[in-house]
């Protein structure tokens, strides 16, 4: 693949997972419970290429 797609891949990727954990990390702050664990699930869609790819597992707030 090109650096081109490469960059833009990383870029998406960061910019997914950095702004995931602050949104998570919000809601955590605003209505969390020490030692609770929460079920969590991400999607990406790409729908041009009928892509639905999801990931699930668990958070355990510890403090």
């Amino acid at each position: 693949m090109s650096d081109s797609y490469n960059m833009s891949m990383r870029k998406f990727l960061k910019q997914l997972g950095v702004t995931s954990q602050q949104a998570i990390e919000a809601a955590l702050r605003d209505r969390g419970e020490a030692g609770k664990s929460y079920a969590v699930k991400a999607s990406v869609t790409i729908e041009e290429l009928g892509l639905d790819h999801e990931v699930s597992g668990t958070i355990v707030e510890n403090d």
